[in-house]
């Protein structure tokens, strides 16, 4: 343990004392809790950073629309303003041009509003692990395999919002870009889950380039970029996926541009990446879904042109229990 996680720790066991307290609250006064009139799917992680809770948000709307439902998003709107909505609403909008998106940090309002105002008979809350004021039908737990085998602690000296004991309430755990680890590393960190959440189904999921957009909505295959000298811009909690996709694409001639999970990019931002850009010689500058929905409107025409590269959620192992599990949630309120 470095000397700052040292130092740290005494802070880590006073938050961890108070997430007690809190847990010890909901779950032994029933009135704390409150039931929404439709079933609800959760969706939520146990660190902080990047685990792909977006990306299956969006995989499960699908899935619910293929099968004639009308779900809603449910979601803070984290970092969001009247003026500017959070990163995750906008990638929800991208991605959904459909689908209600509700806004409000009391959830169980939300809730309320999303079937009275737009009719949903089903609802998906975006990073609703540690929201239980509102109950849920099903508990989604996201750890990415990029994290550490022992998963890590509790903040502020490490990652985790909860202690690891809180995983015993998920209902289905999720192992995230399990594609961009070694098969023994999935392995490891799912030995330790069980130790604390023994009878939830492990479901592994990649997470893979799916396609480049350009400004005008035309999509073209990831393979467009072998051999291009690109720019990867991105400002997401955990960019090594995305970096990792954009070198493996492009090959050597790529360079990245890194920026803060959730920053606002301003005139001065664009500037600096098309100064990268033309110092790099890059043809093409390449940024995620929740980048491009802030980048794209500041984008200057003479610059090199911006892409997108959408990923693909893909559930590697355990899809059909996945499945089971979302039908079993949807029908227990009939």
């Amino acid at each position: 343990m470095s000397a700052a996680r040292r130092l740290l720790r005494p802070f880590a066991l006073l938050y961890g004392g108070v997430i007690g307290v809190r847990n010890v609250y909901y779950d032994r006064w029933r009135g704390a809790v409150h039931s929404a009139a439709v079933p609800v799917i959760s969706v939520g992680n146990l660190t902080v950073g990047g685990t792909g809770k977006t990306p299956l948000v969006i995989e499960i709307v699908r899935r619910l629309q293929s099968w004639g439902r009308r779900p809603a998003i449910l979601t803070r709107g984290y970092q969001g303003t009247r003026s500017e909505p959070a990163d995750e609403v906008l990638e929800f909008h991208d991605a959904l041009p459909t689908t209600p998106v509700v806004v409000n940090r009391d959830r169980v309002a939300g809730a309320a509003a999303a079937c009275a105002a737009h009719g949903a008979d089903c609802l998906v809350l975006d990073d609703g692990f540690q929201h239980r004021r509102l109950a849920r039908d099903l508990d989604l737990l996201l750890i990415s395999a990029m994290g550490p085998p022992g998963i890590g602690t509790l903040l502020p000296a490490g990652r985790l919002r909860e202690p690891l004991s809180s995983l015993r309430r998920a209902d289905v755990l999720v192992i995230t870009r399990c594609n961009q680890v070694e098969a023994g590393h999935v392995q490891a960190i799912t030995v330790r889950l069980r130790r604390f959440a023994p009878d939830a189904p492990v479901i592994h999921a990649a997470v893979e380039p799916d396609a480049l957009v350009a400004h005008d909505g035309q999509r073209l295959s990831p393979a467009e970029l072998a051999g291009r000298r690109v720019l990867g811009v991105c400002g997401i909690g955990d960019p090594r996926t995305f970096v990792n996709s954009v070198r493996e694409l492009s090959g050597a001639g790529s360079a990245t541009e890194i920026f803060s999970d959730h920053h606002r990019y301003g005139a001065d931002d664009v500037r600096t990446i098309c100064a990268a850009a033309e110092r790099n010689g890059a043809e093409l500058v390449v940024t995620t879904r929740k980048d491009w929905v802030k980048l794209r409107p500041l984008w200057p025409e003479s610059a090199a042109p911006l892409l997108r590269l959408d990923v693909r959620f893909t559930l590697t192992a355990g899809s059909a229990e996945f499945d089971v599990r979302l039908h079993q949630a949807l029908e227990r309120r009939r």
